[in-house]
């Protein structure tokens, strides 16, 4: 049976049934103000919204904890070459079996390019730096989290290649870029501002090596991330630097709590990646040595990450048809969109809440005898799935 570290399956877990919510809001929520929003949303739909800010960089970061175990059970030369097999596997799932589930368009006039592709392209530029001194590799990391802020006011190309490319690799925010005659490339995630998360956690992996003292992994893991969490409070106080969008007081308490809070997601900034990776470190260190129900629950999901991601979005789009079908809508697939969605369908937030728990529950089978078969089987498929 492989050995697993169950302290990052537990996290992992955790966070993708938090990103299961967003999900569950993306495909079946009412049209409505933007959540994140301060001047129009509510309080309980900022936040869940917020909540699920974890999700992505501790996706990324984790899956540079996973490169680093990896790296154990394969020599220089392999990890290269899984790593670039890896990373390009990833890419393409977004291109084609992600597109396809979110924009129901066989002739993909809009490709996507989400978590996915950042991942995958971390893992690429990770296997072109795996024979480089761990130092090195934490400085990259460290200057790319912290120093790509200083672009904000910095006047990138905007059109033809050069501006592709910097929305591709810098700030892409939901933009289109043209690939030929009426197809785009929805570019959501800028790559290499997500590859300093999963350099960092590739970085922390040494902490998860054989041998390695829990006690001091631990002492580690906790007090980097108090200082991530001390260091986002101070700068966010400050309001200068590590995010475009400066926070200010609001018509109430409540509002301007939701203001400091709002740090940016797309491009992700300093002050995004200190505010989510901060509390993961700390969460990562309090789950070590912990087996309770609730953390074999997590266990199940985070065991299976891959397989996870792509079935409960299938599940999603499953519902949100059959919605669409009680609710006696038509079914408009006339002019292709990044993500298909059937004007005038909508449940309540209590009601996304509810259908949330119904697709975890839902998943649970399927993901636990999937994970005991990757834990008793070694087909090369598995590690890519």
């Amino acid at each position: 049976m492989k050995e697993r570290i169950q302290s990052v399956d537990i996290v992992r877990g955790l966070i993708m049934i938090i990103m299961t919510l967003d999900h569950t809001r993306d495909f079946l929520h009412l049209a409505g103000p933007p959540p994140l929003d301060v001047q129009r949303t509510t309080v309980i739909l900022f936040f869940t919204r917020w909540i699920t800010h974890f999700c992505a960089p501790t996706f990324v970061f984790l899956s540079g904890v996973s490169a680093c175990l990896a790296a154990q059970r394969r020599t220089t030369g392999q990890m290269t070459t899984f790593l670039l097999k890896r990373g390009a596997w990833l890419i393409l799932s977004d291109l084609v079996i992600i597109s396809l589930i979110f924009s129901f368009d066989v002739h993909y006039h809009f490709p996507v390019l989400e978590v996915l592709w950042a991942i995958g392209f971390g893992m690429i530029i990770l296997a072109l730096l795996i024979r480089a001194p761990k130092k090195i590799i934490a400085l990259v990391a460290i200057l790319i989290i912290a120093g790509h802020n200083l672009l904000d006011n910095v006047d990138l190309p905007k059109n033809g290649t050069p501006g592709n490319l910097t929305t591709l690799l810098l700030n892409g925010v939901g933009a289109l870029i043209p690939i030929g005659a009426n197809r785009f490339i929805f570019a959501i995630y800028a790559a290499i501002p997500w590859t300093g998360a999963l350099l960092l956690g590739y970085v922390f992996g040494h902490l998860y090596k054989k041998g390695y003292n829990a006690a001091k992994r631990q002492k580690i893991l906790k007090l980097s991330g108090c200082a991530l969490i001390v260091l986002f409070v101070t700068l966010r106080l400050i309001n200068h630097y590590g995010d475009p969008v400066l926070w200010a007081v609001q018509r109430n308490w409540a509002h301007t709590l939701l203001s400091f809070l709002n740090v940016r997601k797309q491009t992700p900034s300093l002050l995004f990646m200190v505010m989510t990776l901060g509390p993961v470190l700390l969460l990562l260190s309090a789950t070590e040595g912990i087996s309770n129900r609730v953390t074999r629950f997590c266990t199940v999901y985070g065991n299976v990450p891959y397989f996870y991601f792509i079935a409960h979005l299938v599940l999603l789009r499953i519902i949100n048809v059959a919605g669409v079908v009680l609710a006696r809508i038509p079914f408009d697939f006339q002019k292709p969109a990044p993500v298909w969605a059937a004007p005038g369908f909508g449940i309540p937030l209590w009601g996304v809440y509810l259908c949330w728990i119904t697709v975890i529950a839902l998943m649970y089978y399927p993901c636990r005898q999937y994970g005991r078969y990757k834990q008793t089987h070694s087909g090369w498929w598995l590690s890519f799935i």
